[in-house]
C-alpha cells in the first residue's frame, strides 16, 4: 500500500470514527478480535487509527518460559523497558503486536532503527529475492548489490565524501572512524560531547560520554570530552538558539540571527582545546543532534565554528548519523547538513537498513588513502549481498515514497502539538528536535528544571504503553522521553499518540494530587 492511499484510509477514519470507540484487528480466531490495550481505570482511552494488517496467531514459547530462558542464559544487564518486559511478536509499517495480539503504535522505531516500516513489502522481497541467490562471499570476491549500493549512497553525498566502507553496526562504524582520524593526521587526541553516544565497544567507549555507559576500568584511551551546547539545560540558552520549530521556554535578548549562547559555548569550546589535549588534535565527533542523551540540539551556527577550530589543530571533523541520517530531519537527507557544514568523515547505521544489521563510514579519498598505507583493514560481513541489497531498497523506498518530505511535514505538525502540551503541563519542561526525531523532557517544574523523578517517568512511559503507544527514553537521568517514528507515520497517527500522552499526563497529576 502506497503512503499516499494510507494517508487517504487514516483521514476517512478521522471522519467517519466515534470517538472513544476502541479500534481493532480483525483476529485470525473465528469470532474475536485483537484488542489494542486494557482499560485504564474510568478514563476513556483514546481510540488507536485502523490497521489494515492481520497478524500471525502467536504459536511460540510461553511467557513466563521467555522470562525463564532470558534469566537463565542472556546477558544480566537490564535493558528491557517495563517491569513486565513487552514480547513482540509481529511488526507491520509503523504497528507491532505482541504475543497476546495486543497492536502498539511504534514511536520509537527499534531505538531509531526502523526507517521505512516494519517488514516494509518492497524491503522483504528484495530480501527474500537475495536470499534465494546470494547471502555471503566476503570481500575477496565481487558481487554486484555491493557496487549497486555505493553508487546509490555516494550519489546522495557531497563531493569529496566519496569513498565508502561498509561494517555491520554504529559502534564498528565510529572504531573505523576513530582509525582514520588518527592514521589521517598522525595526532591521538579526539573531542566529543559530554552526552554524546558513538558506541559500546571498548575503543568507542571513550567517546561515549553518558555515566552509565563509563567503566571503572581504562577504555578509549586518548578521548576527551567537552561540555554540551544545550541550551535548555546548559548554563546558557535563549529563545532562538534552535533549528526547529519549536524553541526553549528560556528569554533572551538576542536578535533572530544572532545567538549570545552559541558564543559562549564555543568560548567553552577553546578552553577544551587550550587545556584538555595537545597542540595539535586528531579529531572531533559530533552528533548532528544528540539521541541517547534526549534529542539535544547545539545553537545555531555553532558546530560550523567548532569544525573550524579543529581543523586550525590539524584534526578532522566527524559527524555521526547513526540515528540523524537518511531523511529523518526533513529539511535535508543529511543531519550535518542541516548545521552548513561538510564533515571530513561520516558515520551512519541503524536506518540505513531499516533493522537489518548493516553500517558505513563515508570519506574522502586522501582520508581513506591514509588508512590504507597502514592498515589492511577487513570486516568479514561488511557489505555482504543481503545488506547491500537491503540497503539499495530502503534508499528507493525513501526516494520513491517521499519519506523524506513526509518527515518534514508530519514531524513538524507533531513537534507543534507536543510544544501545546508544554503550554498545558508545567512537568513538561521541553519539547525539541526536528523531523522525526523529538525529545520531551519532563521536570519536576519549569523554574527549577529538575529532572521529574525517574519513578513518575516510569509510570508515564508505563501508562502510555497500556494505552498502545510505545515511545523511548533517554537523557542522563531518563527524564526525557524519545520520539522517532518510521518514517511513514501519518498525522492521524500523530493525533492519536499526543491524545495518549496528554491522557497519561492527566493520569500523572491526578496520582500526585492524591
Amino acid at each position: 500500500m502506497t503512503l499516499a492511499w494510507r494517508h487517504l484510509l487514516r483521514a476517512l477514519y478521522l471522519e467517519t470514527s466515534t470517538p472513544g470507540t476502541p479500534k481493532t484487528c480483525p483476529s485470525p480466531k473465528a469470532g474475536a478480535f485483537w484488542t489494542s490495550v486494557a482499560k485504564l481505570g474510568l478514563h476513556t482511552k483514546p481510540s488507536m487509527p485502523p490497521c489494515d494488517f492481520t497478524p500471525e496467531r502467536y504459536q511460540s514459547l510461553a511467557y513466563d518460559r521467555v522470562l525463564e530462558i532470558h534469566k537463565q542464559h542472556l546477558s544480566p544487564v537490564l535493558t528491557a523497558y517495563f517491569s513486565e518486559p513487552l514480547l513482540l511478536h509481529q511488526g507491520h509499517m509503523e504497528w507491532l503486536f505482541d504475543y497476546e495480539g495486543n497492536r502498539y503504535l511504534d514511536f520509537f522505531s527499534g531505538i531509531v532503527t526502523v526507517s521505512v516500516g516494519h517488514c516494509h513489502p518492497k524491503v522483504n522481497a528484495v530480501a527474500q529475492k537475495q536470499l534465494g541467490r546470494l547471502w555471503h562471499t566476503s570481500a575477496v570476491f565481487f558481487h554486484p548489490p555491493i557496487h549497486e549500493y555505493a553508487e546509490k549512497l555516494s550519489a546522495l553525498l557531497p563531493e569529496p565524501l566519496k569513498v565508502i566502507f561498509l561494517l555491520n553496526s554504529g559502534s564498528e562504524a565510529n572504531d573505523l572512524a576513530m582509525l582514520m582520524a588518527r592514521a589521517h593526521s598522525n595526532n591521538t587526541d579526539i573531542i566529543s560531547f559530554r552526552g554524546a553516544y558513538h558506541g559500546c565497544s571498548p575503543y568507542t567507549l571513550g567517546l561515549t560520554n553518558v555515566g552509565f555507559y563509563k567503566m571503572e576500568l581504562p577504555s578509549g584511551m586518548g578521548c576527551q570530552s567537552t561540555m554540551c551546547p544545550d541550551v535548555f539545560r546548559g548554563p546558557w540558552g535563549g529563545s532562538h538558539c534552535r533549528d526547529s520549530p519549536v524553541q526553549t521556554i528560556r528569554k533572551c535578548s538576542c536578535a533572530s540571527d544572532c545567538c549570545q549562547a552559541k558564543d559562549q559555548y564555543i568560548e567553552q569550546f577553546k578552553d577544551t582545546l587550550s587545556t584538555s589535549v595537545a597542540k595539535s588534535i586528531a579529531g572531533f565527533f559530533a552528533e548532528p543532534i544528540q539521541g541517547v542523551n534526549g534529542v539535544v540540539q547545539y545553537p545555531k551556527g555553532f558546530l560550523k565554528e567548532a569544525f573550524e577550530l579543529v581543523r586550525e589543530r590539524g584534526g578532522v571533523c566527524i559527524a555521526d548519523e547513526v540515528q540523524t541520517g537518511f531523511g529523518r530531519l526533513g529539511s535535508h537527507f543529511w543531519g550535518f547538513q542541516t548545521h552548513g557544514v561538510l564533515p571530513d568523515i561520516v558515520t551512519m547505521a541503524k536506518g540505513i537498513g531499516n533493522g537489518f544489521p548493516m553500517a558505513a563510514v563515508v570519506t574522502t579519498p586522501e582520508i581513506a588513502k591514509s588508512l590504507a598505507k597502514r592498515l589492511l583493514h577487513f570486516n568479514t560481513f561488511g557489505g555482504n549481498p543481503m545488506a547491500c541489497a537491503i540497503g539499495s531498497s530502503v534508499l528507493e523506498v525513501i526516494k520513491e515514497e517521499n519519506l523524506q518530505e513526509n518527515s518534514q511535514e508530519v514531524g513538524t505538525y507533531m513537534l507543534l502539538k507536543f510544544a501545546k502540551l508544554r503550554d498545558e503541563f508545567e512537568i513538561v519542561g521541553d519539547v525539541r528536535g526536528k523531523g522525526l526525531m523529538i525529545g520531551i523532557e519532563m521536570v519536576k517544574d519549569k523554574t527549577s528544571r529538575q529532572p521529574l523523578p525517574r519513578e513518575e517517568v516510569n509510570q508515564i512511559h508505563q501508562d502510555c504503553k497500556r494505552m498502545g503507544l510505545l515511545i523511548g527514553r533517554g537523557g542522563t537521568f531518563s527524564q526525557t522521553f524519545r520520539i522517532a517514528p518510521s518514517m511513514c507515520i501519518t498525522k492521524p497517527e500523530v493525533d492519536f499518540a499526543v491524545e495518549v500522552f496528554r491522557s497519561a499526563l492527566i493520569q500523572h497529576m491526578e496520582r500526585q494530587a492524591k
